[in-house]
C-alpha cells in the first residue's frame, strides 16, 4: 500500500502509523514517502515515452539528498538554481550532464562551478547574463551550452508572488527581445545555443496557460530556424499544481501524453521542470499540541511546529489540510497556531479537529517548499526528516540541536572589553 489512510482509526503513511514515526523521532518532523515520489515522477516520464525527454526535478522544492537519490535511480533530470543546489545533486549521485541551471542571478563562481562539472545546459535569463558566461567559459577553455528563458507575458492563473511569466516578473528575457537575444548569443564564440526556456508561474491547476505559452514558444522556435539557429530541446519549464483543499489538478500523465503527440516530429527534446507535482503530497509534518488556549471566544491548538518549520500560510496564506493523527473527545473549531513571537505564525484557521493537550496533528501537503524554506527564526533548530521505504522509517537528516544553531559563529572572548 502506498499514501496516507486510516488503519484502525489513526492516520498512516505507506503502511506505517505516524504516531511510531513522532515515537521515533520527536516532534516537529517531516515525514515522506518513497512510494509517492516514485509515483509522481513516473506520471511525467511515462506520459511524455513518445518523445525524447528529460524529466528535471526542480531541486527548490525538496532538496533533501535521499529525494534526490530517489530521483536520481530512476533517470531524472535536475533543474537548479544555485551553486548549493547543484552540490547536492551531484552528492546524491545525480549526473551533471542531466542538469539544467536557471534563475536570474547566477554569480561568476556558480558559473565557474557549472562549467566545471559539465551541466548539460544553462537557461539563460539576461543579455548581461549571456555576456557574463561567455566571459567565464572564454577563462575556462569551456564551450558553454545554452538556452534563453523567454518571459512570454502569459498570465498563469496563480498567487502573485509565484508569477513568473507575465510582463512585470523579474524573471526571464521579455518575447520581444527574444530574437535579437538569440542572434547575439548566436555570435558569441563561447556559448553553444542549444535550447528555448519557459516558465509561467506555479501551482498552475489548468493547462491553457500552459498551452498559450508554448504557442508563443513554437511561434519564436519558426522565426529562429527561418534565420538558421537550430534548437536541439524546448524546456517547458514546471509549476503544476496539486490539491491542498479543494483544487482540481491536470491530469499530469495525460497532459504529457498531450504534449509528446503534439511536438511529435519536431526532432526536439522536451524538458519539463516539476518540483511540487512530485513532492508536495508525497510528505506531511507532524507536529504535536502543546496547548489548548481559550482566548475570548478563540480556541486555538498551540503546537510544536511554527512558520519557522512551515513558512507557507505566512507567506502566502497558503492552506494545508490539517488532522489529527488519532482524534480524541470531540471535535472543537480551532486556529493552529505556533510558538514563534510573530502574529502571522498561524497554520491554519478555523480548523474542526478531534484533539485533546498531546495530541498528534498531520499537516499534510507538505512534501513541497516546507523544509527548503525552513529557517531558525527564534533560535529554533530544523526539525528531523524521514523517508518511509517499503515500511521502514529511515531518518535522511537528523534534527537539528541548539549547538548546531551557533556552530559557525564566534565570540569576542579575546577582544578587551570597552
Amino acid at each position: 500500500m502506498s499514501g496516507f489512510e486510516r488503519i484502525g482509526g489513526e492516520l498512516a503513511l505507506d503502511g506505517v502509523p505516524l504516531s511510531r514515526v513522532a515515537e521515533r523521532f520527536g516532534t516537529p518532523c517531516y515525514v515522506y514517502s518513497r512510494a509517492l515520489v516514485e509515483q509522481a515522477f513516473t506520471a511525467f516520464d511515462s506520459g511524455l515515452a513518445g518523445v525524447d525527454h528529460l524529466v528535471c526535478y526542480a531541486v527548490k522544492a525538496n532538496s533533501n539528498l535521499a529525494i534526490l537519490d530517489v530521483l536520481a535511480r530512476l533517470g531524472a533530470g535536475f533543474d537548479i538554481v544555485s551553486g548549493g543546489e547543484l552540490a547536492r545533486v551531484l552528492a546524491a549521485g545525480g549526473r551533471a550532464d542531466r542538469v539544467i541551471f536557471s534563475g536570474v542571478g547566477k554569480s561568476r563562481p556558480e558559473m565557474r562551478q557549472a562549467l566545471e562539472a559539465g551541466i548539460a545546459c544553462f537557461n539563460v535569463e539576461s543579455e548581461p547574463e549571456l555576456e557574463r558566461l561567455d566571459a567565464e567559459a572564454r577563462a575556462l577553455g569551456r564551450l558553454a551550452k545554452v538556452a534563453l528563458r523567454i518571459n512570454p507575458d502569459v498570465d498563469a492563473k496563480t498567487h502573485p508572488y509565484i508569477s513568473t511569466g507575465m510582463a512585470g516578473n523579474k524573471f526571464g528575457i521579455p518575447h520581444g527581445r527574444a530574437l535579437e537575444a538569440y542572434r547575439h548569443a548566436a555570435r558569441m564564440k563561447n556559448l553553444k545555443v542549444t535550447g528555448i526556456g519557459c516558465h509561467i508561474g506555479s501551482q498552475i491547476l489548468a493547462t491553457a496557460p500552459l498551452d498559450e505559452a508554448l504557442d508563443r514558444v513554437l511561434d519564436l522556435v519558426g522565426a529562429l530556424e527561418r534565420e538558421g539557429i537550430e534548437l536541439e530541446h524546448l524546456d517547458l519549464g514546471g509549476g503544476f499544481g496539486i490539491r491542498y483543499r479543494d483544487e482540481r489538478p491536470m491530469d499530469f500523465e495525460g497532459y504529457c501524453r498531450a504534449l509528446a503527440r503534439r511536438l511529435a516530429g519536431r526532432g526536439k527534446r522536451v524538458l519539463l521542470e516539476p518540483g511540487r507535482a512530485i513532492v508536495g503530497n508525497a510528505g506531511a509534518l507532524l507536529t504535536r499540541v502543546e496547548y489548548l488556549k481559550l482566548d475570548k471566544a478563540k480556541r486555538f491548538a498551540v503546537v510544536d511546529a511554527s512558520m519557522s518549520e512551515l513558512i507557507r500560510p505566512a507567506l502566502y496564506e497558503s492552506w494545508h489540510e490539517i488532522v489529527p493523527v488519532a482524534p480524541r473527545g470531540a471535535a472543537e473549531t480551532y486556529d493552529v497556531v505556533g510558538p514563534v513571537c510573530e502574529s502571522s505564525d498561524v497554520l491554519g484557521v478555523d480548523r474542526a479537529l478531534a484533539v485533546e493537550e498531546g495530541s498528534l496533528l498531520a499537516i499534510l501537503s507538505a512534501g513541497a517548499y516546507g523544509m527548503a524554506m525552513a529557517s531558525n527564526y527564534n533560535s529554533r533548530p530544523r526539525p528531523a526528516e524521514v523517508l518511509i521505504d517499503r515500511g521502514e522509517m529511515l531518518e535522511v537528516r537528523a534534527r537539528e540541536s541548539a549547538r548546531d544553531l551557533f556552530a559557525h559563529e564566534n565570540r569576542l572572548a579575546d577582544r578587551p572589553a570597552r
